[in-house]
């Protein structure tokens, strides 16, 4: 059975910091390319970041240079630090897992980034 749980969400001030944690157990996670996405309200889901099994990242050019996307293998888990935050980055945050034409979804986290 495939699981995918983001953790880490929250409110944070503008020019704050948050880390979001995604694992997932039940695949093989070295070979799945980890992606996380965002949707605002009334919004369409749209790409954050994603980093391939072999370690190459890209990025939103809306988040580029305040974002960070990260793996560990040996811990099934995929990161994503975010620096600078602005109050449209709010959304909720999924992370994907996706091989070979399959893909695997979390729940979703939220992060609201208001004064």
């Amino acid at each position: 059975q495939v699981q995918v749980v983001e953790s880490g969400g929250g409110l944070v001030q503008p020019g704050g910091s948050l880390r979001l944690s995604c694992t997932a157990s039940g695949i093989a996670f070295s070979l799945y390319i980890m992606g996380w996405y965002r949707q605002a309200p009334g919004q369409q889901r749209e790409l954050v970041a994603a980093v391939t099994s072999g370690g190459s990242t890209n990025y939103a050019e809306s988040v580029k240079g305040r974002f960070i996307i990260s793996r560990d293998n040996a811990q099934n888990t995929v990161y994503l630090q975010m620096n600078s935050l602005k109050p449209e980055d709010t959304a909720v945050y999924y992370c994907n897992a996706g091989w070979r034409g399959g893909a695997f979804w979390g729940q979703g986290t939220q992060v609201t980034v208001s004064s």
